[in-house]
């Protein structure tokens, strides 16, 4: 058992003596909430679920019944999907989120997500097992935490699963692409010159975006970023500081000992649970909740979609505990449906519901146009160490064109408690592999058709540079044996299937379907860019329902 929960349990049972006591079934000290959410939930099926109901009682309290039929229904609670339920719901259009994840609270002391260096069931979505970054499988107690790893013949795609989505377990870099690289993958579907106008400036003042500050960044934590940056200058390149989501005013707290330590000790991946990384549930979820008009489910996991013959869309809902209990299962109706699943989750509804007969009218692109977004992860060693622990917050990235674009960006070493005196890098490189999502009937299930070499290209290019880095800095490519100098067996940023001016219109409209919409990341060609996709996400769901609103006809 982590030490965090072994600690709960100590406190817990020294107090009141009695497992009885620590289920808090019928106790007054985890106070009416929990006591209500006993009744809601089935009973704790293992020794650390009992912990996690002590740790966090409020993703076991209840959950709201989403109404039988909404004016508008969106499904996810990502970017994509929260700036659509915001704007629409300022348009004064009722509108219900389901989101298959909990909500998890905010609090500047509490460990309220599981760590970094020993993972729980909080960690992530029903696995007993956790590949990570470095290619190193851990062992998980299967619980509903925020991170998905779904994995295909040939990919792990990492994914959001909780209120907030991708926004909770992303490392918050905020990048827009240069222009050259944004007309290579949108083919003038889309004006750069309105978004970069209009529409990049409003998701960056939503998300409240900024550089690394300069105390920040000569902090002892973000020691690792300071050297990145002399390494990447010996070998020629020259940094450039990039816009984060992180609150910097919080990660100073961390530093002065005022706020519990999480951006400053490297945990992102699983959450910052004191508020350090500006998710959307700190910005667009909470206005959205305000206009009166929203309201959002957390624990609704759609299972298929499909549309009735007087032209209302239907929904299958599984209402689950976060301990993978399904309460009761529901089908839902609304006039008009808005995906923001997210690249993976957008897909494979869209697909079974072509192939099943549920949305016939769906064409043959529907699934197609899927990639990584050129995503590596590239490690080095290095002999000198600055700093006891390595900050998650991304300071600086450079550009490499010698072989086809590609960006690296300053990162943490994540699942290590102390600084190993390594060097992470993300790498994305702007490639043009692209996949496609298949329903297989005879499993009944939809699966992505990515080869084993799709990533080749990538990891041969991401390598030269490494390579170069480490020539100029005297450090070691990789950890021999156990971690590779880069690994593109993964991607943390799935984008397309459902891609804008091919399977939909230019703002996200699906052929064949009225009041049928995407509006997160499966509508990007497969790359934003050598960028994060976050940013462009954000800035193109703005865009779309901007024009879907001002059409009318929701």
């Amino acid at each position: 058992m982590p030490q965090p929960l072994k600690k709960i349990a100590r406190r817990s049972l020294l107090k009141f003596g009695t497992l009885e006591a620590v289920t808090g079934v019928g106790s007054f000290f985890l106070g009416a909430g929990v006591a209500r959410a006993a009744e809601a939930m089935p009973p704790a099926s293992s020794l650390n679920e009992i912990l996690y109901r002590l740790a966090v009682p409020e993703i076991f309290q209840a959950l709201p019944t989403a109404p039988s039929h909404s004016q508008a229904l969106v499904i996810g609670t990502g970017f994509g999907a929260a700036v659509s339920a915001l704007r629409l719901g300022q348009a004064g259009v009722q509108v219900t989120m389901l989101e298959r994840g909990s909500r998890w609270p905010r609090d500047l002391w509490r460990q309220i997500f599981s760590s970094e260096s020993l993972i729980d069931g909080r960690s992530v979505w029903f696995r007993t097992s956790f590949p990570g970054f470095d290619g190193i499988v851990r062992p998980v107690d299967s619980f509903g935490g925020v991170l998905d790893v779904t994995e295909y013949e040939h990919i792990k795609v990492w994914r959001g699963a909780a209120v907030g989505g991708g926004s909770v377990v992303f490392t918050g870099a905020m990048v827009q692409p240069e222009r050259r690289f944004f007309d290579h993958v949108f083919q003038g579907v889309v004006s750069y010159e309105e978004m970069d106008r209009v529409y990049y400036p409003l998701a960056r003042r939503m998300l409240g975006v900024s550089p690394m500050p300069t105390d920040v960044y000569q902090s002892a934590p973000f020691g690792h970023s300071r050297v990145w940056d002399a390494h990447a200058s010996q070998a020629g390149y020259t940094p450039q500081r990039i816009d984060s989501i992180f609150q910097w005013d919080i990660v100073r707290r961390e530093l002065a000992g005022t706020a519990r330590p999480s951006a400053i000790l490297g945990e992102s991946t699983f959450g910052n649970a004191n508020g350090a990384k500006y998710d959307l549930g700190q910005n667009y979820l909470p206005q959205a909740e305000a206009t009166g008009k929203v309201t959002i489910h957390s624990g609704h996991q759609v299972t298929a979609i499909g549309r009735e013959a007087d032209g209302r869309y239907w929904v299958q809902v599984n209402v689950v505990a976060p301990n993978g209990t399904v309460l009761r299962q529901r089908t839902l109706t609304a006039d008009s449906l808005f995906l923001g699943a997210g690249s993976i989750g957008t897909s494979e509804l869209l697909v079974a519901a072509r192939d099943t007969g549920a949305l016939p009218n769906l064409d043959e692109t529907i699934g197609t146009g899927w990639g990584t977004n050129g995503d590596a992860a590239v490690a080095r060693v290095f002999s000198g160490l600055e700093g006891f622990n390595q900050g998650s917050p991304c300071a600086s990235r450079i550009l490499d064109e010698s072989r086809m674009p590609v960006t690296m960006e300053n990162w943490y070493v994540p699942n290590l408690p102390v600084n190993p005196g390594l060097i992470g890098t993300l790498g994305m490189a702007l490639d043009s592999h692209r996949a496609s999502f298949r329903y297989d009937s005879t499993r009944k299930k939809v699966v992505l058709e990515w080869p084993s070499q799709g990533n080749d290209d990538v990891v041969s290019a991401l390598r030269t540079v490494n390579n170069r880095i480490a020539d100029a800095s005297g450090t070691q490519v990789g950890v021999p044996g156990l971690i590779p100098d880069v690994n593109a067996t993964f991607t943390a940023h799935p984008l397309g299937g459902v891609v804008l001016g091919r399977s939909t219109d230019a703002y996200g409209r699906v052929k064949g379907y009225d009041h049928l919409y995407v509006v997160d990341g499966a509508a990007v060609p497969g790359s934003t860019g050598t960028v994060n996709p976050s940013l462009t996400i954000t800035a193109l769901a703005e865009r779309s329902i901007a024009e879907i609103i001002r059409a009318g006809g929701i």
